[in-house]
């Protein structure tokens, strides 16, 4: 049973939960990064797990106390809030100067995972046949993935169900980005800005009187696209959660291994210095997809020029993402006294 919170603890909890939203949505970034060295990733993962069949029964049998006492409902509804706030604020500011000025972004989340893998080995004291054969496979893993080549867009409803477990997976699994593998199966402009743009405009309209939108086909299936990705994540949370709480109890050395090897692996996808490849007929004009947006086909990474300031600056931003990173875990230790 966890202690009662203070008002900043709230407070530092709905913020983790802004944190956790913005890296979920950043390409080759994992909210379950932001959760692990925040020092919350077990009560995190705990408190999904208790969401079972007990839990179900309290909720339908009308003890709502008990159900939000039995899944730590303080814990998560803070949390999920925060998420949910992200979606609409930070990550709008987020797609804003990833539009602006993607080298800085790219280069502090990049310093965000060299910190997030200093953090997460300097205390692991396990290598030994395993657990180093766990690691490496981790890390062909996640340096695999980041070159692999996207797909094309698909709005079939059962495949977005499946969207919605996986862009979840960062959140469970950290230096797993969900985001990263939704850009890879072509449906990342369609569930994380689309779908989401869609939900404010509509809660924009409501508002302001204006509920012209229900007679916006395009609009209601993006929502309905929407309700049934969300339908998929709440699905994905849940369950990865049991096969985690499994995995951390019988096999937590080679886990912790696999995640070493996968974050390290995972710096290949967000390192900054890189630029969007599209997909391009023989005359050079660049694809659309069915929404008129651009087809991407991965992106091209290049070494930095020294003599560029924009270079120095986003070292300087790199050095940043460390810092934001050891200040995480130096609040997760103080949490701990």
């Amino acid at each position: 049973m966890y202690e009662p919170r203070t008002f900043v603890d709230k407070l530092f909890l709905v913020l983790k939960g802004l944190a956790m939203g913005a890296a979920n949505k950043v390409p080759g970034v994992s909210g379950g990064i932001v959760a692990f060295v925040g020092g919350f990733y077990e009560e995190f993962i705990y408190s999904l797990q208790k969401i079972n069949l007990k839990a179900i029964k309290l909720l339908f049998n009308g003890r709502f106390k008990s159900f939000y006492r039995y899944v730590n409902g303080q814990f998560l509804t803070l949390l999920i809030f925060g998420m949910l706030v992200s979606y609409f604020s930070i990550s709008k500011l987020l797609d804003y100067f990833l539009e602006r000025k993607e080298l800085f972004v790219w280069a502090t989340f990049f310093g965000m995972i060299l910190g997030s893998i200093y953090y997460i080995s300097k205390d692991f004291k396990h290598w030994e046949r395993k657990t180093i054969i766990a690691g490496i496979l981790g890390f062909v893993v996640g340096i695999s993935i980041s070159f692999l080549n996207p797909a094309t867009e698909n709005d079939n409803l059962w495949f977005i169900f499946v969207c919605g477990i996986i862009s979840v997976s960062g959140m469970t699994l950290p230096g797993l980005s969900g985001s990263f593998i939704l850009i890879l199966i072509g449906n990342y402009v369609l569930l994380l800005v689309d779908s989401v743009n869609a939900l404010y405009d509509t809660f924009a309209e409501i508002l302001r009187g204006d509920f012209s939108f229900i007679k916006n086909n395009e609009r209601l299936y993006t929502l309905k696209i929407l309700t049934v990705f969300t339908l998929g994540s709440a699905a994905g949370l849940v369950t990865l959660s049991h096969i985690l709480t499994y995995v951390l109890k019988h096999f937590k050395h080679i886990t912790t291994a696999v995640i070493i090897g996968f974050i390290t692996g995972s710096l290949g996808v967000v390192w900054p210095w890189k630029r969007t490849v599209f997909k391009t007929d023989e005359a050079g004009r660049v694809f659309l997809d069915s929404n008129g947006k651009e087809i991407i086909l991965n992106y091209e990474r290049y070494l930095p020029d020294f003599g560029n300031s924009e270079t120095w600056w986003a070292i300087f931003f790199i050095i940043l993402g460390i810092f934001i990173l050891l200040g995480l875990e130096w609040y997760g230790e103080y949490r701990k006294k």
